[in-house]
């Protein structure tokens, strides 16, 4: 059993940073592949990036590249996400996530097994 709880969000101007950590609790998170999805109003759940159990292989979806940087500290149990140039779009609960017993990034919302409750990340223009 893995529990995520997300922090780090907020309210951030056009062109801002901000870094989000996702807290992990169980015996096998260091085992686990983990992502972050985000859910905007009126739309579907969007991958938005992933990492391996390993942190040595990263996935992340086109409208992050280049700005989201997704990492992990296995001695700490926690998974982050940087994010770099943020746009009014990018305004979204964000939600980490973590496999089951599966070291490979996963960029489908049903590879992920656990699920933390997500924090609000809102770009102002």
């Amino acid at each position: 059993q893995v529990h995520l709880v997300e922090s780090g969000g907020g309210l951030v101007q056009v062109g801002g940073s901000l870094r989000l950590s996702c807290a992990a609790s169980g015996r096998s998170f260091n085992n686990n592949a983990m992502g972050w999805f985000r859910l905007a109003p009126g739309k579907e759940r969007d991958f938005v990036a992933a990492i391996s159990s390993s942190g040595m292989t990263t996935s992340y979806a086109e409208f992050v590249k280049g700005r989201f940087t997704i990492s992990r500290d296995n001695t700490q149990n926690t998974m982050y996400l940087e994010m770099n140039n943020l746009k009014p779009e990018d305004t979204a609960i964000y939600v980490c996530a973590a496999r089951s017993g599966a070291d490979s990034v996963g960029i489908e919302a049903d590879e992920y097994t656990y699920w933390g409750q997500g924090t609000q990340v809102t770009v102002s223009s």
